[in-house]
Order: C-alpha cells, then structure tokens, then sequence
C-alpha cells in the first residue's frame, strides 16, 4: 500500500511555535523598568496553552513583579522577564 501524501484530508502533525519574540536582550532590559498598570503587554511565557499571548497590567507587586488579567486564563503574577511591550 502506497502513502498519498498530496491528497488535501492527509493529516500532518503541529509542531509547537516559538514564542520568544525578544528581539534584543538590552532593549527588554531597558522597558522593564517603564511598565504602567493598564498597559497590554505581550507574554513571553504563556500560563497554558488555551491562554492569549497578551495580558493587561494591574498593578505592581515588587519591582520585577505585576499582577496582570490575562484573557482565557484570568489574573496571574507575571515577572518583568515574563512579558515586552506591544
């Protein structure tokens, strides 16, 4: 039995993206310490696999840590390494 791989129902297995979309390692450094609450910010890191990639800041907790709203996963403790700027 031969396989027919041009036939447009063959399935293919997903592969998982890279989500690091740090460009440059001082830049992200530098707007760490810019964040305002009520800002969107893209996460680096997601907190599951169903969650947005994005996450509203609410309010600081330390100097590297806010407590944000993310879509579809709810208020979560993100660091400063955890997220840039949109």
């Amino acid at each position: 039995m031969k396989l027919d791989c041009s036939r447009p129902d063959f399935a293919v297995q997903s592969r998982k993206s890279n989500l690091d979309w740090s460009t440059d390692e001082l830049e992200i450094k530098i707007e760490q310490q810019n964040f305002q609450a009520h800002t969107w910010v893209r996460l680096l890191e997601l907190p599951n696999p169903y969650s947005f990639d994005e996450a509203l800041l609410l309010c600081p907790i330390s100097q590297y840590e806010w407590i944000a709203w993310i879509p579809d996963h709810g208020e979560a403790v993100v660091t400063t390494e955890q997220f840039r700027r949109i």
